[in-house]
């Protein structure tokens, strides 16, 4: 598993929203906005109210391949974003998890395989 610099998880524990990517099985992406929620263990929880009856679950059920992006715009003049790309193994998880109680009982664990970030202290792009 790729573990996370400090400065890509100080970033990471300051934003809430990222976009979610998966392929259904004839190949075709789909990207979403989700909800996530680092972990100590490196690894980060993805869920929602519906996630069980989403096209995205449906997707991981036959492709765990996944991908999550996370930035922000730091400045528009000059041009300046910040951001963490982590690309990685999803595991598909019923009921038991820490996240919050509006969300539904599935959520997604990224297991990242590898980590890329830019605009961020100790990466570089």
């Amino acid at each position: 598993m790729a573990e996370l610099t400090g400065a890509q998880r100080a970033y990471l524990e300051t934003q809430r929203l990222g976009r979610m990517a998966t392929a259904d099985p004839e190949g075709q992406p789909q990207a979403n906005p989700v909800g996530f929620f680092l972990q100590d263990d490196g690894t980060v929880l993805v869920g929602g109210r519906n996630m069980g009856a989403s096209k995205k679950w449906r997707n991981l059920q036959s492709n765990p391949k996944v991908s999550i992006v996370i930035d922000d715009v730091v400045s528009v003049s000059p041009w300046e974003v910040r951001a963490v790309e982590i690309r990685g193994t999803a595991e598909l998880l019923v009921g038991g998890h820490p996240l919050a109680e509006s969300f539904g009982p599935e959520a997604v664990r990224i297991h990242p395989r590898k980590i890329l970030s830019w605009g961020l202290e100790d990466t570089e792009a």
